[in-house]
């Protein structure tokens, strides 16, 4: 084999595998990441909660029942589902299967992304979807859930450039809980939150979704981000003293394939 034909082999074997990686890998073998918050381990978690987001559900596949699965297996007090979860009216059905793969048990808060918004979904059928699976759909509202004698917050935020966010009405009927999460899809939209927080309301964590971690993150250059995703691309953040974490979401937009950043669920405990 010449120099030449070695190289081009070579280079045809490395675009295989990085396709390989981009419309397989990182889309359907969904990363799992745990965090402890504070002082928290894995002996004294009080509070457990999942974040799912950016599902972008197109069809029930086999990654997404083994997520099922999963989650049921961990058995958490609560799934956090930060928008995106669909984005075309046809689909919504979909979701109505994936979340009764879920444990009916398993308390559920939902809030929307532009996507619901753009995809022109009928929100009050999505809200008796959510209502059916034993979800709550939080549109710029905070409501209060008990466990094991402790108290969360969660206060859903509309989204920010399909919807109308407003973080002051949806904290309007706070109360002082154990814990206190908002939920954001946008991630530019927490900078306003940070501005907008009272000093006497506390919050633990700001979950957002939104951006898909880039999507594709060719070694840390992003050719693109949505609008609404501001400085944010994925994982930890710290604004305003507040903690922010951006997932990297399920589904994809626009194409479909990942490179750079593998599909993710997040696993918090308080």
């Amino acid at each position: 084999m010449t120099r030449r034909k070695l190289i081009s082999a070579g280079f045809l074997m490395l675009s295989g595998l990085v396709l390989t990686d981009a419309l397989w890998f990182e889309r359907f073998f969904i990363e799992i990441n745990e965090f402890f918050i504070g002082n928290t381990d894995k002996n004294q978690s009080q509070i457990q909660v999942v974040q799912v987001s950016d599902l972008h559900l197109n069809s029930i596949n086999k990654p997404l029942r083994k997520l099922a699965q999963k989650i049921n297996k961990v058995k958490p007090d609560m799934v956090l589902i930060t928008g995106d979860a669909i984005d075309k009216s046809e689909n919504i059905s979909l979701l109505d299967d994936f979340l009764k793969l879920i444990d009916h048990h398993i308390q559920k808060v939902a809030i929307l992304g532009n996507w619901e918004y753009w995809g022109n979904i009928d929100l009050n059928r999505l809200n008796d979807i959510y209502k059916g699976s034993n979800c709550d759909l939080l549109i710029n509202e905070t409501r209060q859930y008990n466990f094991r004698n402790k108290t969360i917050s969660i206060t859903g935020v509309d989204d920010f450039i399909g919807g109308n966010a407003d973080f002051e009405l949806a904290i309007a009927k706070y109360q002082q809980g154990d814990f206190h999460i908002v939920l954001n899809h946008c991630p530019q939209y927490s900078d306003t939150i940070g501005l907008k927080t009272p000093e006497n309301i506390k919050i633990d964590l700001i979950l957002s979704g939104h951006t898909h971690g880039g999507q594709i993150n060719l070694f840390g250059i992003i050719p693109f981000l949505p609008q609404g995703s501001g400085k944010y691309v994925k994982g930890w953040y710290k604004n305003n003293l507040k903690n922010i974490y951006v997932s990297k979401g399920i589904g994809t937009s626009i194409l479909p394939l990942r490179f750079g950043a593998r599909a993710e669920i997040a696993i918090f405990n308080l």
